[in-house]
């Protein structure tokens, strides 16, 4: 297909958005420890600059999907674009760490709006089975590289550069992006029935966020804490009427109606437990390689270019070729259990493990990979297979919701097991600290396939049928 057909820029600029969305979840975590003594930033204060953007893009990625639908997807995708470039220009320039952190939530707001937006423009764009497994296979091999590249470049950018500069690189890039979304087509012309529905926004908006603050909470204070809990539970309760005023409300934020379609909810069950186990192979790999096997930043971000590449092929040549021709399954099922796989590998780690890199990091890296690479493009397009024009943002906008919640529940979960398992290893064992480290990371891997296998078996039953051909190519 020729880069002259206009429907083919929507790939590139739109991928190119979803790895700023994704990249700015991890590419400043490897800058805060030099933006917190250039602000100075307090140790309990400076986990904002990581959760206000988390906390803004959660809580109002719904509200997002609604504004997509309304505006139109492509106008929606400009200005998310626009408003996060200028975002990050602010959080360049932040002088305290207030202005630090209030850029960051802009951020988030204006990610809110994008994500949904760019992936409704790929389900509204590539309407052939064969031309949308080839997008959505690229799609997203861009999102699972996202958190990897992240690592890369926060850790080059800092090292030989500045920490600012790991926020002023979003600005060229967005304008790029909205160079090109001048050659993509136009938005479609969207009649809009009933009012905005305010509670359902204010309700999810705050559900979303007062669970993924908890979660943000459990690593200082721990899963049993009075404010954890209660935020947790306040969190579950607002969602829960949320979902009570959603059927009853005439023109809702998020129509049940998409929750309840069978494949769908496969999809949404599979890609946030497979973001649960994920995000917690992430982080633990970040820690390994750096405080066990003495790796720089940069060093440790490399590594994990050997998942990026295993997605990126297993997207593009494996799940990206197949789509339309198999039932989701076939490229969900194994998968998740080859992610899971990977991550049984890395549970036979100990503190005097030689070689490892050959023989644990890599094929696990390979394997996690090739998993992640499998599940998101079935899922992706799952999300929003035989949805009314109207609807595609709120099922793009739920898909991103569900990633969201669950990379917060892995990142705290687990690191949480690891961290218990560890501190009770070094006090029964007598052990060194790097050998407790190991000890945890393995247990909190083992946490990790589990909840992959369960995935597989939870995903296999909802999303074995092949979806008909009506299913596959509506977009009304």
């Amino acid at each position: 297909m020729l880069i002259t057909d206009k429907r083919w820029w929507t790939l590139p600029v739109v991928s190119a958005a979803q790895l700023l969305v994704v990249l700015d979840g991890t590419i400043v975590n490897i800058a805060l420890p030099s933006a917190q003594q250039d602000l100075g930033m307090s140790d309990a204060g400076r986990q904002w600059a990581i959760t206000a953007y988390a906390l803004a893009f959660g809580a109002l990625l719904l509200i997002g999907g609604r504004v997509s639908g309304a505006l139109g997807h492509r106008r929606t995708f400009v200005v998310g674009l626009a408003g996060f470039a200028a975002a990050s220009a602010l959080g360049g320039l932040a002088v305290n760490p207030g202005m630090l952190f209030a850029a960051r939530a802009a951020q988030g707001v204006f990610a809110a709006a994008l994500a949904p937006a760019g992936l409704s423009l790929l389900t509204t764009t590539f309407t052939d089975p064969r031309e949308r497994g080839r997008a959505f296979g690229v799609f997203a091999a861009v999102g699972a590289a996202g958190s990897a590249v992240g690592l890369v470049a926060g850790g080059l950018l800092t090292e030989y550069a500045n920490w600012r500069w790991c926020l002023y690189i979003n600005v060229p890039v967005s304008v790029l992006a909205v160079a090109g979304a001048a050659l993509m087509p136009p938005d479609r012309k969207t009649r809009l029935t009933g009012r905005l529905d305010v509670a359902g926004a204010l309700l999810s908006g705050a559900g979303f966020a007062a669970i993924v603050y908890a979660f943000s909470e459990t690593e200082a204070l721990g899963w049993g804490s009075p404010k954890v809990l209660g935020l947790l539970a306040a969190g579950v309760a607002l969602l829960g009427v949320f979902a009570l005023v959603e059927t009853r409300t005439a023109s809702p934020l998020l129509p049940m109606r998409l929750l309840l379609h069978r494949a769908r909810a496969g999809a949404f069950v599979s890609i946030t437990l497979m973001f649960t186990a994920m995000f917690g192979f992430y982080l633990f790999m970040s820690f390994y390689t750096q405080t066990v096997l003495g790796y720089s930043p940069v060093q440790a971000g490399l590594t994990l270019i050997i998942n990026a590449l295993a997605t990126l092929v297993a997207s593009t040549f494996i799940a990206g070729r197949l789509h339309g021709r198999v039932p989701p399954a076939v490229l969900i099922v194994p998968g998740l259990l080859a992610a899971a796989l990977g991550m049984l590998i890395l549970t036979r780690l100990t503190a005097t493990s030689t070689d490892v890199l050959p023989l644990y990091l890599t094929p696990a890296l390979v394997l996690t990979g090739l998993g992640l690479g499998c599940v998101m493009p079935p899922t992706a397009a799952l999300a929003t297979t035989g949805l009314n024009h109207q609807d595609i943002g709120a099922g793009a906008a739920a898909y991103n919701a569900f990633q969201q919640l669950g990379a917060a529940l892995g990142t705290a979960l687990l690191n949480s097991v690891a961290a218990g398992t560890a501190a009770t290893y070094l006090a029964e064992n007598h052990a060194s600290t790097a050998a407790a480290s190991v000890h945890g990371y393995a247990t909190a891997l083992t946490v990790a396939f589990a909840i992959l296998l369960a995935a597989a078996c939870l995903t296999a039953p909802l999303t074995i049928a092949k979806p008909s051909p009506k299913e596959a190519n509506t977009h009304v």
